[in-house]
């Protein structure tokens, strides 16, 4: 029986920048208005269509798929100035929503889209409805048509008309919000979207307040004078409900001149066992592999193994992550490369015959390169498009969406930046101004109206998206075309991305592979680079693994890691002091444990470590955690634990895994945790003894690793280790120069001091452009001039490898054509110091100045009329603040000195200590200066804001603390590249040293 009446024109959130509710307010609403169904119509899209479906499943809603489609303009040679064509498409079945994938890719990738031309094509088992009453004329013979009555939009006028023609008539109203308070946040969206205050925003850019979730008696009320198009509305809110399944596998093919592809895949393992273990292997490989190829097998998995190997033989510089890294396959086919069977690796979680999921492995790539193999990737399967990128939905975020809201409140900047500019990480509470008030960042901010307002629609849109970005490294492949299945679109760096982002993608059934870059990788590939360069020594980095080597063991074991991948960050180098262990079993432990939830267990597992007692948290789980010492570490643990002590099944204890990751789950935690007691009780586990696990389980919400994952993880970190503790030099200089680490250029120059390398200044016959080392020097890169233009770098190093090097100052500026801006950079930062000839460098700026040609360059020779060269006058040499602030002006940092150096006299007077002579101290309380180097806001159980900072004096870098107390008190002084001193009490833990800090001033 059809239903009264359906909203079949609806917009949520992802009419982006436009609705203004969830999907869920939208679900909400049709039940509280006793409706069984609505559409779902977001503007050129279906960015929400597969979570949308699994919201109507779970409120008892039946889903329509639609969207309204707007034309980029309606002008044509013979229509100058018209609007763009409008109008809702709804699917009827499967073939209906293909089509409506189809048209809406269209008007995406056709740069000459016409919506009547893509829906004449693309008709098929879709219906239409519009208030144009030339698209309706030119359309009612391609596919089913109606006329769109809109309640205060010409509807009656329309309504006399169809009916004149012959067309028949729907009812909608245009949702764009739940209820009429909606519309301030719309018109707040569409102010933001235009780059304008609020009252310049054209009243016909936005929607009627209007506009709303009415009720099926409310829409009668409004269509007294047709009540047949309330009728079909209903009717076809019937016709068009989705009724085909979602989340069936759609595998990408492998391409087979002959042959079976698993049949291939067996054959390159079995090549794959000679390379990676020998003529004769322990009977546990084969093994292994038998019962991983029978699986994929059975799923049918062959072809995707198959493809991610074409892609990962493309470079050696690879690290294949995430759950795939328990499988044998994927190791012998060269796409992982950790032993899965040395280092029981778990292969159920990745793969089993009771998982669903499509397999999904990640790959990280050197970050420099991992561009250009995703182009490869995209173009090779181009036509049609069988590949894209998966989309980033990218939100409203605390900091941006009070800047963004204030400013179309008509704000100015300075107070703006005032608030946002002392935000962090406490953001998101219900009443916004009272926690922000209170804070001690905020003491002297007042927030006078509109501040509220602006704060509650923060709230309001956190979240909310509000454009699509490309994910880092997500691909999807599919055999035939992507419109069978998702809409398509361009991304502004010119890649195609589907409309959905990664969980929209799995839950369809697509099968995404992530390709991502690390910058670790570009780290090693460039210390090995140099490495062989300046030694002769070459290592393959398909077969190096140096986890044996004791050197590197013993610098894991100290927390020597600043700038080792993974194993760099304050919390992790003193969790490795802490432990004393540095192999790399103990590697892959601490990566996983080092998660925030678990920090309670991190001492008492290092207790463990360290020799003491314990005994098993029950009988049960003996063997399954004697490993990580009786404590749950890896994600997969959950599923371990939950199979022995509650009797889930695997499928089961994977949908525990995934809840407590915050993926849409298939039910709610709590029940999951109803049904683990229960299944405990059942096999006699006493109730405190439950209660501890499940907390201990509850530890892995929100951000915890597998062990595959971390094992892959500890590799690259071995890797790095390795270098840092036999080419010290090459391996910082590599780190410095591909940027992107935990710390700044300055914290690692001031490292690279501390480990006895000598840190030479910027030359223009011996720097490159990158920073490189060799031996005990490092050499600073011409990259670190700030402002020095990159085409000014390419035409130095360029001449200087085509002429040599260059003998004096004017030599360079005859060979080289340079800008003054970046003559004047060379000569302040001292990169001209060697080729001054005995000149200072006040006298080598004259020579510039005085030298200048037309357009601020130097003048070139042979001029006919040119002005008699004027000698440089005689000028002193900088002093040596001069010298300081031009390094800072230049470099960005000091050089030549530590930034504590010149404040010496004033920490003498102060009474400080060394850095290095903390450990000496503990208990007692001290003075110590600082620089201040990194820091980590987190909160208390309570809520209360404190944070977790890192300092450097020229004698060693330390870790301090600042606990709600002194946070209140100090917080608002922390700021970068300032000097500090301290006071608090040494703290000793397990070896480790850290101040608590219970003053704290600038110098």
């Amino acid at each position: 029986m059809a239903s009264r009446f359906a909203h079949l024109h609806v917009h949520s959130h992802y009419s982006l920048m436009r609705g203004a509710d969830t999907i869920e307010a939208l679900a909400q609403a049709a039940r509280g208005r006793g409706m069984d169904r609505f559409a779902l119509t977001d503007t050129n899209a279906l960015y929400g269509f597969v979570f949308y479906r699994q919201i109507c499943e779970e409120r008892g809603l039946k889903p329509i798929a639609g969207a309204e489609v707007v034309s980029a303009s309606g002008a044509t040679p013979d229509r100058a100035g018209a609007a763009p064509d409008r109008a809702v498409l709804l699917a009827r079945g499967r073939e209906g929503y293909r089509s409506l994938c189809r048209v809406l890719t269209a008007r995406h990738l056709d740069p000459d889209f016409s919506l009547a031309r893509a829906v004449r094509e693309n008709a098929a088992s879709l219906l239409l409805l519009s208030g144009q009453r030339s698209l309706l004329s030119v359309l009612r013979d391609a596919l089913p048509v109606y006329a769109e009555l809109v309640p205060g939009r010409d509807d009656r006028g329309l309504l006399r008309w169809a009916r004149g023609e012959g067309i028949a008539c729907v009812a909608t109203n245009d949702v764009h919000f739940v209820h009429r308070e909606g519309h301030r946040l719309h018109h707040t969206l569409r102010a933001i979207a235009r780059n304008a205050t609020l009252d310049r925003v054209p009243l016909d850019d936005l929607a009627e307040p209007d506009r709303t979730f009415l009720s099926a008696e409310e829409m009668e009320e409004r269509f007294p004078h047709a009540p047949e198009a309330i009728e079909n509305a209903g009717r076809l809110a019937e016709e068009c409900a989705v009724d085909w399944s979602m989340g069936r596998t759609v595998f990408p093919s492998y391409p087979l001149e002959r042959g079976d592809a698993f049949e291939i895949l067996r054959a390159r393992c079995e090549a794959g066992i000679l390379h990676r273990y020998g003529r004769d292997p322990d009977p546990a490989v084969r093994a292994r592999l038998d019962r991983e190829l029978a699986v994929i097998g059975d799923k049918g998995f062959a072809d995707y193994f198959l493809i991610v190997e074409a892609i990962t033989s493309r470079t050696p510089r690879i690290c294949g992550r995430g759950s795939g890294a328990a499988s044998i396959v994927a190791y012998l086919l060269g796409i992982t490369h950790v032993d899965p069977v040395r280092h029981n690796l778990f292969f159920e979680r990745f793969l089993s015959p009771e998982r669903k999921d499509p397999p999904d492995i990640d790959v990280d790539f050197a970050w420099d390169e991992r561009d250009q193999i995703q182009l490869d990737v995209l173009q090779e399967n181009g036509a049609p498009v069988r590949a894209a990128m998966v989309a980033n939905h990218v939100g409203f975020r605390s900091r941006a969406a009070i800047h963004e809201i204030a400013k179309v409140y008509g704000l100015p900047e300075e107070e703006i930046r005032n608030v946002t500019k002392r935000l962090k990480h406490f953001w998101g509470l219900e009443d916004p101004i009272e926690r922000l008030d209170g804070h001690p960042r905020f003491r002297d901010v007042d927030f006078e109206p509109p501040w509220p307002e602006i704060l509650a629609q923060a709230i309001a849109l956190e979240g909310h998206p509000r454009h699509l970005s490309v994910h880092s490294g997500g691909i999807v492949l599919v055999p035939d075309s992507l419109a069978d299945h998702v809409p398509v679109e361009i991304a502004p760096k010119g890649v195609p991305i589907v409309q959905w982002e990664k969980d929209q993608v799995e839950d369809y059934g697509l099968v995404k592979m992530d390709l991502l870059g690390n910058r670790s990788l570009a780290v090693i590939r460039d210390a090995l680079l140099a490495v062989a360069r300046n030694t002769g020594r070459e290592i393959d980095e398909r077969t190096w693994n140096p986890i044996d080597d004791p050197d590197t063991r013993r610098l894991v074991a100290e927390g020597d890691t600043l700038g080792c991948f993974y194993a760099e960050s304050p919390s992790m180098r003193q969790l490795q002091r802490k432990a004393g262990v540095g192999d790399f079993d103990h590697l892959v432990i601490h990566s996983s444990i080092i998660r925030p939830a678990a920090n309670r267990y991190i001492r008492e597992y290092v207790r463990r470590l360290q020799g003491g007692a314990y005994d098993p948290i029950h009988p049960a789980l003996q063997h399954t955690l004697d490993e990580t010492y009786g404590i749950m570490v890896y994600q997969e643990d959950v599923t371990k634990v939950s199979m022995e002590m509650a009797g889930f099944t695997l499928a089961h204890a994977e949908g525990l895994r995934k809840a407590l990751g915050h993926k849409r789950p298939v039910k709610p935690l709590r029940a999951y945790q109803e049904e683990f007691f229960a299944g405990a009780a059942e096999r006699g586990v006493d109730r405190p003894v439950v209660e501890q696990v499940w907390e201990m389980i509850l530890s892995f919400a929100g951000y915890s690793f597998c062990k595959p994952h971390s094992a892959s993880y500890a590799l690259v970190s071995f890797r790095s280790a390795w270098l840092r503790a036999h080419f010290p030099a090459e391996f910082m200089a590599a780190v410095i120069s591909n940027q992107g680490g935990y710390y700044s250029t300055f914290a690692y120059v001031s490292e690279a001091r501390r480990m006895g390398l000598r840190v030479l200044p910027p030359d223009v016959n011996a720097s490159a452009r990158e920073y490189t080392g060799r031996g005990r020097e490092l050499r600073v890169g011409l990259m670190q001039l700030k402002g020095f233009h990159a085409e000014a770098a390419g035409a130095l190093l360029g001449e200087r490898a085509r002429g040599g090097p260059f003998a004096s100052f004017a030599e360079l500026r005859r060979r080289v054509a340079l800008h003054l801006s970046d003559a004047e950079l060379l000569v302040k930062s001292g990169a001209c110091d060697s080729i001054g000839e005995g000149r200072t460098r006040p006298e080598l700026l004259w020579e510039l100045y005085l030298g200048l040609g037309a357009n601020g360059r130097p003048g070139a020779t042979g001029d006919l009329f040119a002005p008699e060269p004027v000698n440089a006058p005689h000028a002193q040499a900088y002093d040596r603040a001069t010298v300081l602030r031009h390094e800072v002006e230049t470099l960005g940092f000091l050089l030549s000195a530590h930034p504590l150096e010149p404040f010496e006299r004033a920490l003498k007077t102060r009474g400080v200590i060394r850095a290095c002579d903390l450990s000496r101290h503990a208990g007692q309380r001290v003075r110590v200066g600082g620089w201040f180097v990194t820091s980590k806001p987190v909160q208390t159980k309570d809520h209360e804001p404190m944070e977790f900072l890192s300092f450097e004096d020229t004698t060693a870098l330390y870790d301090a603390t600042l606990f709600p107390g002194a946070y209140r008190r100090f917080c608002h002084l922390l700021t970068a590249s300032r000097p500090f001193v301290l006071e608090g009490r040494v703290e000793e833990d397990m070896g480790v040293c850290t101040l608590v800090v219970e003053g704290l001033a600038r110098l």
